[in-house]
């Protein structure tokens, strides 16, 4: 029997990091994960499922102490980093020259252009090194760019809102069928565990719960990632973020303009012809149009659409699970298609 794929996870005891090792204690392919805590997060031993019980048994998973030699003996090959982006930024370029490969839930290697980038506020040690890497990572979007991850020493996951986004319009865009000359709006909706699980004011039952909210009006981290993957212009997008009153999920409304008049049928061979042969895309058939709770607890990313009667105005939909094909559950699709297994392994 093949020897199974040893990997690590730092971060496991947030939301994404947690639905990540839930993932990979499951997975055929992949021996149990070694959970890490960096030094200084706790005086006191933690174990993942005391703060987890839905995977307590077998003795429970007690974090183990950051150490590259530690991971050097265990022989871990690939690492995980469901980190804050400062911290993924750091420890990169030290995992590549241990000779890992990793997987970055994070925003610290998503975007090439420095302009988007600067919204993270990022101050490299090493600015060569840094912008080295920056130009090899493969953004993991298994849906764009599935023959670049096996050959991929880092992989950058996409964020949540960016995934529903770019996955709704890159056969459109592909097929050069949007009017880009009267811009696009995207109205996406996030459940608040897309905030991570650091409470703050804006995440407390209290400003939740009965509301619906919208932040970060111009200024969201995801906007960059959306241009940079579709070569849009800044002013070509609207991009609109709001905090629904539910534990998680996306649905992104995008409204855009056609070059000319289309028929529904022609817009839904479009989708299927883009997607096809991926998995984890599933196409309504107009006019049914995807709801959260389709895709919520999959890795599926939902898309439908409805055609104006002029033939020129269209509104799509996509939905996903934030902690999944926008977070978790995507690490593991880009991992499987990095180590040659078969790329619903541990999905379904």
């Amino acid at each position: 029997m093949a020897s199974k794929l040893k990997t690590a996870i730092l971060g496991a005891t947030g939301y994404s990091g947690f639905e990540l090792a839930r993932l990979l204690l499951r997975h055929p392919g992949v021996e149990t994960p070694v959970m890490l805590q960096r030094s200084g997060d706790t005086a006191v031993e933690v174990n993942l499922a005391d703060m987890y019980p839905a995977i307590s048994g077998n003795g429970g998973y007690p974090l183990q102490p950051w150490s590259w030699p530690e991971l050097k003996r265990q022989k871990i090959e690939l690492l995980f980093l469901a980190t804050p982006h400062e911290v993924s930024r750091a420890l990169v370029p030290e995992a590549i020259a241990h000779g890992l490969r990793v997987v970055d839930l994070s925003g610290a290697w998503r975007l090439r252009e420095a302009q988007n980038r600067a919204v993270y506020g990022f101050h490299d040690a090493d600015g060569v090194t840094a912008a080295a890497l920056m130009k090899k990572a493969v953004y993991g979007l298994p849906e764009l760019y599935g023959d670049c991850l096996p050959g991929a020493a880092l992989v950058a996951n996409p964020g949540c809102y960016a995934t529903s986004v770019i996955l709704a319009l890159a056969p459109l865009l592909a097929a050069d069928i949007v009017d880009r000359e009267k811009g696009i709006i995207s109205d996406s909706k996030s459940g608040v565990s897309g905030a991570g699980k650091e409470a703050t004011a804006r995440t407390h039952f209290v400003s939740v719960a009965d509301n619906l909210s919208a932040y970060s009006v111009f200024g969201h981290r995801h906007v960059g990632e959306i241009l940079e993957q579709l070569k849009l212009d800044s002013g070509e997008l609207i991009f609109t973020p709001h905090l629904l009153p539910i534990p998680r999920g996306i649905l992104s409304t995008i409204y855009v303009h056609l070059k000319q008049q289309m028929h529904a049928a022609e817009v839904e061979s479009c989708f299927h012809d883009f997607y096809s042969g991926k998995p984890w895309v599933r196409v309504f058939a107009t006019p049914k149009l995807p709801q959260i709770q389709f895709s919520l607890h999959t890795n599926y990313c939902d898309l439908g659409f409805c055609l104006a009667k002029d033939g020129r105005r269209l509104v799509l939909v996509s939905c996903i699970d934030n902690l999944l094909k926008g977070a978790a559950g995507q690490a593991v699709q880009n991992m499987n298609l990095m180590y040659g297994f078969k790329e619903q392994e541990g999905l379904q």
